[in-house]
């Protein structure tokens, strides 16, 4: 069985659907950039797999990627077990993340939600409260994109419907966000 053979071979084929995004790559990496740059605070959420790239970005932000620098204000919204229990508990799951945006997003400030369908009811209320209340929004997404397409300011869309190949460039791209913020920070 040729299994990594076949999934390298995959994600090459993706890589290559995808590369004409690679300019709105760029300009997202440089819309993040200028708004953590600038004072403010870069919010992150997903589920699953989605919820590890968003922990990665986030976690990036606030130590290091590769070069040393200040720290950059950064939150997972996927991480606080006490805030995601006593919401989803108290007002369901799909106000997991925007209930949390409510209280801690400001004007200035960016959502960047990871997902693999766009259609998933927490990113979907996340995306809606971030625009409602002034934050730039930035969605990584998959497939066609779904709902999450039309309510995110900035979507990249990759096209594949394996959510395997989806995530994996879903860490090329926060690689390259990463990129732009050290490249242009300094301690």
């Amino acid at each position: 069985m040729a299994r990594f053979r076949d999934q390298s071979d995959e994600l090459l084929a993706v890589l290559q659907r995808f590369t004409p995004q690679a300019a709105s790559v760029d300009a997202t990496a440089r819309i993040v950039a200028d708004a953590v740059l600038n004072g403010g605070t870069l919010f992150t959420c997903g589920n699953g797999g989605s919820a590890a790239d968003a922990i990665h970005l986030a976690e990036e932000l606030l130590g290091r990627y590769r070069g040393d620098r200040r720290p950059l204000a950064a939150v997972c919204l996927n991480t606080d077990v006490g805030a995601l229990t006593c919401i989803a508990n108290d007002l369901g799951y799909s106000q997991i993340f925007a209930r949390q945006l409510q209280a801690l997003g400001r004007p200035g400030d960016l959502l960047v939600v990871f997902s693999t369908s766009g259609n998933s009811p927490n990113i979907l209320n996340a995306l809606t409260t971030a625009r409602n209340a002034g934050l730039t929004t930035v969605a990584l997404l998959g497939q066609s994109g779904g709902t999450a397409r039309s309510l995110a300011e900035h979507s990249l869309i990759v096209p594949s419907a394996n959510s395997a190949r989806i995530q994996e460039v879903h860490g090329l791209i926060l690689h390259a966000i990463c990129e732009e913020l050290e490249e242009r920070c300094t301690l």
